[in-house]
C-alpha cells in the first residue's frame, strides 16, 4: 500500500513570493520586502555556511519554499542516496513550506548535467518517474510538489499527454503539482498546443503552488522559438493564462521567478504585488460578467 506523504507543515499567506537570489540577499535582509514567501534552490544552501545562515535568518520573518534542481526524478538509475540525505538535512533546518522539484532527469552515470531535460511520455516512463518519487517523498518524509517543464520538442514515443501523465504521477504517489504557467505558455506555443486546455487538464485538488516567470523569442531555422530564461517581466499573455488559472484553481501561493538580468529588487516586488492584484480581482470579480476589465498589468 502506497504511504501518503507528510503534507506541508506551513502553508504561505496568499501572498505572492518571489525567487530569492544571492545578489538580493543582502537587501532583502534589511528592508524585509512585503512579499508573502521567499523560495531559494534547494541545491544553494546544502552546505552550513553563511548562505544558509542568512537564509535561517530570514526564514524567522518568512515562510519558505525550497526548489530543488538535482533530484532527477526522471532518471531511470536510482536517485543520488547522498543528494537525499542532504536535502534532508536541509528541509530539516528550514521546514520549508514546499518543496519542490521538476519532472526532468539531469543525472547520468553519477553525474550531473547542466540542465533540466525532457522524458517521453510513456508507460515505462510512468512507473520510473513515480518509483523515485515514493523513494524521494519517503526519504525527505515531506510531499513533493512536481514542476511542469518548458518544452521544445516533442517524443514521437510519447504516449501520454503531460497533463494527464502529471495527474496518473499525483495518483501514485499522492505527490502535488507546481503549475509554472511560464511554462505552459512556452510549451503550447512551441508544440502548437491550447495552453488553456493543459491548465483545464490539470487535477485542480493537487495544485500547491504557481510560478509566473518571463521568456523571450528567438527563431531556430525560420522557426519562431520560445525560450523559458526568467530573464524577464512576465509578459501580457502569461498573466492572462495565469488569470485563468486562478479562476480555476482558486488561491493558489504564486512565486515570480527571476534568474537571468535580475532587476532591481523593488521592480521584482512590484511583479509579486502585480500577481497579488490579479488574485484579488479573480477573487472579487463575478464570474457570470463576461466583459470586465482586468487590472493594469496587463495594458500595453
Amino acid at each position: 500500500m502506497t504511504r501518503r506523504p507528510l503534507l506541508l507543515r506551513r502553508r504561505p499567506p496568499h501572498a505572492a513570493g518571489i525567487g530569492l537570489r544571492a545578489a538580493h540577499v543582502d537587501e532583502v535582509m534589511a528592508t524585509r520586502p512585503p512579499v508573502g514567501f521567499l523560495e531559494v534552490h534547494a541545491e544553494n544552501y546544502m552546505s552550513n555556511g553563511p548562505a544558509l545562515a542568512k537564509l535561517l535568518r530570514l526564514r524567522r520573518d518568512y515562510p519558505v519554499s525550497l526548489h530543488a534542481v538535482g533530484l532527477s526524478p526522471g532518471s531511470a538509475a536510482p536517485l543520488s542516496a547522498e543528494h537525499l540525505k542532504r536535502l534532508r538535512a536541509l528541509i530539516d533546518d528550514v521546514e520549508p513550506c514546499f518543496v519542490s522539484e521538476h519532472l526532468s532527469w539531469s543525472t547520468i552515470g553519477g553525474r550531473y548535467l547542466n540542465d533540466l531535460l525532457p522524458l517521453p511520455y510513456t508507460d515505462e516512463s510512468l512507473g520510473i518517474v513515480s518509483r523515485n518519487i515514493l523513494k524521494a517523498q519517503d526519504a525527505l518524509g515531506r510531499q513533493l510538489l512536481i514542476e511542469n517543464p518548458s518544452s521544445y520538442l516533442r517524443y514521437r514515443h510519447s504516449t501520454v499527454p503531460e497533463p494527464e501523465f502529471l495527474a496518473e504521477l499525483v495518483h501514485r504517489t499522492h505527490c502535488g503539482i507546481l503549475c509554472d504557467v511560464n511554462n505552459v505558455f512556452v510549451s503550447s506555443r512551441n508544440l502548437g498546443t491550447d495552453p488553456v486546455a493543459y491548465v483545464r487538464a490539470l487535477p485542480i485538488d493537487a495544485i500547491g503552488e504557481i510560478h509566473v516567470a518571463g521568456h523571450h523569442t528567438t527563431n531556430a531555422d525560420g522557426v519562431e522559438l520560445l525560450i523559458d530564461d526568467h530573464g524577464s517581466p512576465v509578459s501580457c499573455d502569461v498573466w492572462s493564462l495565469y488569470i485563468e488559472a486562478l479562476r480555476l484553481f482558486g488561491g493558489i501561493p504564486t512565486l515570480v521567478e527571476r534568474d537571468a538580468n535580475l532587476p532591481p529588487l523593488n521592480q521584482l516586488v512590484a511583479e509579486a504585488h502585480a500577481a497579488d492584484a490579479f488574485a484579488c480581482w479573480v477573487k472579487a470579480s463575478d464570474r457570470r460578467v463576461v466583459r470586465q476589465e482586468a487590472p493594469y498589468a496587463l495594458a500595453g
